[in-house]
């Protein structure tokens, strides 16, 4: 006599193969990306927390762990702060579904949903000098055909 499914399982399998593609209307590359967040967080509970993957019910799914899980993402395997929100992000697209599907998991699912992005430092932008933007409209050779082309392209 084979093992029956646990809750997590059934809804982790109806929220990519159907809940996603079909109600939701997301990509096929976004439903890769959410299945690679779940196999990364099975991973995480089965090599870091010993946990058997076949034992892992929606009682397993704490806001404590979810926070072991992506700190385990950003130090255990180097994931930018970037990575770690976007597996976040999967991580509450499907908390919002099982919130819906099994109220009875409320109090936990708006647990995780609560936890937040990771801010991110800001790149800064340099700009061009009006200096280096002249310098760069000033190059083409406009008394050949080719180099008014190019000055067409550059303005």
């Amino acid at each position: 006599m084979g093992m029956k499914p646990t809750d997590f399982a059934y809804h982790l399998t109806t929220y990519l193969s159907k809940y996603l593609p079909g109600k939701a209307g997301i990509s096929h590359n976004t439903i890769l990306s959410y299945r690679d967040t779940f196999s990364l967080l099975l991973r995480f509970c089965s090599e870091d927390k010993a946990m058997t993957i076949e034992k892992i019910t929606l009682k397993t799914l704490t806001r404590n762990l979810i926070d072991e899980f992506l700190t385990w993402l950003e130090t255990q395997r180097g994931c930018a702060v970037s990575t770690r929100n976007q597996r976040l992000a999967a991580i509450h697209s499907f908390f919002r579904y099982l919130q819906i599907e099994e109220p009875g998991h409320l109090f936990t699912c708006q647990q995780i949903l609560a936890i937040s992005m990771k801010r991110t430092a800001r790149k800064v932008i340099n700009y061009l000098t009006l200096d280096a933007i002249k310098t760069i409209l000033e190059a083409p050779d406009t008394a050949c055909l080719m180099g008014r082309r190019d000055l067409v392209l550059l303005s």
